[in-house]
């Protein structure tokens, strides 16, 4: 799963996918409108790359959060962004046992939740490991036509 060019910017609902660099701001479309915009500098620009979640332990990766929603979601949607914090907790609780409860706040969980949402509809979270691998239809066709000679 890669997520270097995704962005959430400061400010402006959803997540964003990065188009373009011009003199002195970006180019980036909206991945729920579809509509581009330039992002300058002086908004506040952070790349879902860069973000990890609080454990007790370590900080955990974004994407290795949202390959275990995945997981346990097995590819679909996740928990509505705006149901009852108790329920988001709950559901984080589920996914990372770990998580630290004081530094996780619900304003986090929402975000979390609502741009795995955003990225599972438009199919941007794929691992790598399946981005990868060849398609077995291919190998199929072509030994079935070696068979048939």
């Amino acid at each position: 799963m890669d997520l270097k060019g995704i962005l959430a910017i400061g400010g402006q609902p959803g997540l964003f996918k990065t188009i373009s660099q011009g003199k002195n701001s970006l180019i980036v479309e909206s991945l729920i409108t579809g509509k581009r915009m330039p992002a300058y500098a002086t908004s506040k620009i952070s790349s879902l790359d860069d973000i990890a979640i609080f454990t007790y332990e370590k900080d955990l990766p974004l994407k290795e959060v949202f390959a275990k929603i995945m997981e346990k979601e097995q590819g679909g949607k996740c928990i509505d962004h705006k149901a009852d914090t108790k329920e988001l907790m709950e559901y984080m609780q589920e996914i990372l046992p770990d998580f630290d409860r004081d530094r996780v706040y619900s304003s986090d969980l929402k975000k979390l939740f609502q741009w795995y949402n955003i990225l599972q509809e438009n199919n941007m979270l794929q691992t790598e490991s399946a981005e990868n691998e060849p398609s077995g239809e291919e190998v199929d066709e072509k030994t079935t036509e070696e068979k048939a000679e």
